[in-house]
């Protein structure tokens, strides 16, 4: 078997096993955001971090909330670690936005945070605050979820087909997901350029 094979038939099995409960509570709940005027942060680090820079602009032009991911602004990413520290880049950031109750953080990430292995602990710092003001949480994650599975109302762990592959894995449905999410009915407000494109011609 070619490795292409290999990696694409642990994809869908990954698809087979995934939780599609979690997934339609996450479109119940952000929904819920969209009704109260609320916004989402969406929080990660390394390919997650795109990921979040991806889904801002997915959630604020076709489903029509607020979104922010602190990792886009490359300045004050760098001066907070710089001064303050990587462990609080993230809590410290959702205080000066005066995250609360109406919110959600949407967590990316292949292991989720893990304090005790000082793995991302500046998600678990923003976990932490996250809970504290009484926001909602969400998280697409892979391996057994870490700290965002335990806290989070509504989480996705990506099934591990392929402990080679975690990684690759978890940060490809990351993005399986949430264009899932920005395409649902609950959720999706406006129409996307290739679909609308498309409508026009058929007419």
């Amino acid at each position: 078997m070619s490795y292409a094979k290999q990696h694409l038939d642990e994809a869908v099995e990954i698809i087979h096993q995934i939780d599609t409960n979690a997934i339609e509570k996450m479109a119940d709940l952000l929904a819920d955001v969209k009704h109260d005027g609320g916004r989402i942060f969406f929080l990660g680090v390394g390919g997650s971090a795109g990921n979040c820079g991806h889904a801002v602009n997915d959630f604020r032009k076709i489903v029509g909330i607020e979104s922010y991911a602190p990792t886009d602004n490359v300045s004050e990413l760098t001066a907070r670690t710089n001064d303050e520290g990587w462990h609080t880049i993230f809590s410290e950031w959702l205080k000066i936005s005066k995250l609360t109750t109406k919110d959600a953080l949407f967590i990316f990430s292949v292991g989720g945070g893990n304090l005790e292995k000082n793995i991302s602990p500046n998600l678990v710092e923003a976990l932490k605050y996250g809970k504290e003001i009484g926001c909602k949480v969400m998280g697409v994650v892979g391996r057994d979820g870490g700290y965002t599975a335990k806290v989070a109302d509504a989480c996705v762990i990506i099934p591990t087909v392929n402990p080679e592959n975690v990684t690759p894995h978890s940060e490809a449905f990351q993005a399986v997901v949430w264009h899932l999410l920005v395409s649902h009915p609950k959720l999706k407000a406006n129409q996307t350029k290739w679909e609308s494109a498309s409508n026009v011609a058929m007419k």
